[in-house]
């Protein structure tokens, strides 16, 4: 198998690490040749608080995928989250030369380097620069410029941007390894190449993916981004808020929202118990069915309320005719996809990965819909870019995070 099929995508999340390794088709599908996980330590919200716990974590992932999938891994597509992410639009224009006979790669460089031309942050680096739509010569939404003659050009891009420092963390953590990166993707658009058809991106869609530490956001409006962010909030703080709330340790909060929680008060009968068992330093209790629902919804109906402002600040939600598409850890929680509904007052749909191939509980759980998102996003880069122009594409899009390449 050559190796440039070959993609693996790394997800450092603050509940677990993921690694997919999956074999790119030629028809922009791609087939799952083994998934390896591990629980994280060392991660909150998305980002590395002790580097040496997650690297380890990381390492045991790795290993595991290398078992599951029979393949060396030493290079990887890494997906980036983390409350510092921040995004807007912009536009660039460029006036070609007058001895251009036509618009050129150069051209369309140039006029992406305009739209950059924005003052960041002291801290912060350009993480994506996502193409939205191109304008010749005042002919708007021209979808592939290159070859037409024209004097002017401009172009609309989504950027989005990140604290360089915590971004490096992540890097540093896997040059620790030996690993090479390939590229970084902000978290969200991975999730979207395996959850989104390009009907659905045309049409208007919402991608929420509910994380254990991170709620990361994408919005789609006439096939192309027009908002993402991240919430720093996730499933961690539902399991928080149980265990606060009705006085239980952290695990068996965690084990009590997975398994008897629902974020709908209706689901429970009037005075209905739960019975807790004895456990190594806990002692059996029973707890009231509708508090722990209560507590719940009450957390999660803030983190939907949240993001819905959010969402409303970018474009209407009647634009949004394709609805809203969960994924994530947290899109399993009992009652979700009913609260999310009642919120955004959108139709929501809970989907599978689409066009992947392979063992059906990997494409089939939405906790790996990221770590597999990278390995499609990472075959679409591969399947549109020619072998001698790919490095270059990568340098431009990362090199300056490790001051080298």
């Amino acid at each position: 198998m050559p190796r440039e099929q070959l993609f693996v995508g790394l997800e450092i999340g603050t509940t677990k690490i993921c690694v997919v390794v999956a074999e790119g088709l030629p028809d922009g599908s791609i087939h799952i040749l083994g998934v390896g996980e591990t629980p994280s330590r060392g991660v909150r919200k998305g980002e590395i608080i002790d580097f040496n716990s997650a690297t380890e974590c990381v390492r045991e992932a790795i290993i595991d995928a290398e078992e599951k999938s029979n393949v060396e891994i030493r290079s990887v597509w890494v997906a980036i989250s983390g409350g510092h992410l921040q995004s807007f639009n912009n536009r660039g224009t460029w006036v070609l030369p007058n001895d251009h006979e036509a618009i050129n790669e150069e051209d369309l460089r140039m006029v992406e380097l305009n739209a950059k031309e924005v003052t960041l942050p002291a801290a912060n680096a350009f993480l994506h620069t996502i193409i939205q739509s191109y304008h010749v010569d005042g002919n708007r939404n021209v979808i592939d410029p290159l070859g037409m003659v024209a004097s002017r050009l401009e172009a609309d891009f989504h950027i989005v941007h990140g604290v360089k420092n915590r971004i490096q963390n992540t890097l540093r953590s896997l040059e620790s390894l030996h690993l090479d990166v390939e590229d970084i993707v902000m978290s969200s658009l991975a999730s979207a190449q395996v959850v989104l058809t390009q009907q659905q991106k045309d049409q208007g869609a919402l991608v929420i993916d509910l994380g254990g530490g991170t709620t990361d956001f994408l919005l789609y409006l006439d096939g192309a981004v027009r908002h993402s962010g991240v919430l720093a909030l996730g499933g961690d703080h539902l399991t928080n808020d149980i265990s606060i709330g009705l006085r239980l340790p952290i695990v068996r909060s965690e084990l009590l929202k997975i398994e008897e929680g629902s974020l709908l008060l209706s689901d429970s009968l009037p005075g209905e118990k739960i019975s807790l068992k004895n456990d190594a330093g806990f002692s059996g209790c029973e707890i009231e069915r509708h508090a722990l629902n209560t507590i719940m919804n009450a957390r999660m109906q803030e983190l939907l309320e949240l993001l819905r402002r959010d969402v409303e600040r970018a474009c209407h939600l009647d634009l949004l005719g394709a609805g809203i598409m969960l994924t994530g850890g947290c899109s399993k929680l009992r009652g979700i996809k009913k609260l999310t509904e009642d919120i955004f007052q959108l139709p929501v749909f809970l989907p599978a990965a689409t066009h992947v191939s392979g063992p059906t509980s990997a494409f089939e759980n939405p906790e790996f819909s990221t770590a597999i998102g990278l390995t499609k996003y990472a075959n679409a880069v591969y399947c549109q870019i020619p072998q001698e122009n790919l490095l270059s594409k990568i340098v431009g899009v990362f090199g300056g995070f490790f001051g080298k390449k």
